[in-house]
């Protein structure tokens, strides 16, 4: 009965998943029908912070990881692309894996110590890495310091400029969303992502068998921290700028929000938090610009009554997928 139940959930995630980005799919469809092409930028901007939360969900849902220092990854990986275009450099051979072995390193190194802490300390440290990054981005006055990185073009695929269309740079987003999503799903599902998950109910149960999670812990730090490189990437591109904003400990609260709202543990929960959170951003901004007071009761009544947040109220995420 056990086993028929969790099939039924694993079917129903599935399902959800599915309606999920074929709604993303089709947009663009419907936005053209429509006439409107704001809809297909904004797409973009949602689907490109859907990456970055999915990349804190590995970490944070299944590992227990707080990190407030996660959108460092999302500024490295914009000033990884911002800086390779300021030299002449465009296309994505190099800056894709210049970008990945930036926030790899980054995350490999600052990972290393702050996997040392637990709890507020490991909340602090990796808020301290964060911001070391920000301020190192400020300081760049020889590519635009406080006032940003101005992009002249996106990237290049071997001397060519598929980019440069919007709906090829939708679907090109589109598919990058559904790869991490698909990689966060199997690494949840393998052996390592139930190390990670023995770790965030008891650590010492997991050694008493024989498994240290130090390990386990750094590595997936450092392939949430690659991915959320990715979506920086992305974001340079989208905006053909970038700013130390980006990195900010504000941005990795909201990153933290949106897993949240989407449902703590749920992969695909991450996706709908970081559009839901977009999409009340956009309309109550319209109303106020102090919409983050209308903001908070509305997550405060999620958190309290809405348990697996807006996926769990919708019955369709599951916790682990």
């Amino acid at each position: 009965m056990t086993g028929s139940n969790s099939s039924r959930g694993v079917s129903r995630t599935g399902l959800a998943a599915i309606a999920v980005f074929a709604a993303f799919a089709l947009l663009p469809v419907a936005a053209a029908a429509m006439g409107d092409t704001f809809i297909v930028f904004f797409t973009i901007r949602v689907m490109v912070f859907a990456i970055a939360a999915v990349s804190l969900s590995l970490i944070l849902g299944q590992g227990a990881m707080v990190s407030f220092g996660h959108a460092a990854y999302l500024g490295l990986g914009a000033y990884a692309v911002g800086i390779l275009a300021e030299h002449g450099i465009w296309d994505v051979t190099v800056s894709l894996p210049v970008v990945l072995l930036t926030c790899g390193l980054f995350a490999a190194v600052t990972g290393a110590i702050s996997l040392k802490t637990r709890g507020v300390y490991f909340i602090m440290i990796t808020l301290a890495f964060g911001q070391m990054a920000y301020y190192t981005a400020t300081s760049l006055s020889a590519y635009g310091g406080d006032d940003g990185l101005t992009m002249w073009g996106r990237t290049e695929v071997f001397g060519f400029a598929p980019l440069g269309d919007r709906t090829s740079f939708y679907y090109v987003v589109l598919a990058c969303l559904l790869g991490v999503y698909l990689l966060a799903r199997m690494i949840v599902a393998s052996r390592f992502g139930r190390v990670l998950k023995g770790a965030k109910q008891s650590e010492m149960r997991l050694r008493a068998v024989g498994i240290d999670p130090y390990p386990y812990r750094l590595a997936a730090y450092v392939i949430a921290g690659m991915m959320a490189g990715l979506a920086g990437a992305l974001l340079a591109n989208a905006a053909e700028f970038v700013s130390p904003a980006y990195m900010s400990w504000h941005r990795s609260g909201e990153l933290i929000v949106m897993v949240v709202l989407g449902g703590l543990g749920s992969l695909l929960g991450a996706i709908v938090g970081a559009a839901s959170f977009l999409v009340l951003e956009e309309l109550l901004s319209h109303i106020t610009e102090h919409w983050r007071l209308l903001f908070g009761p509305f997550l405060i009544l999620v958190v309290l009554f809405g348990r697996g947040g807006i996926t769990g109220l919708l019955g369709k995420g599951g916790r682990n997928d």
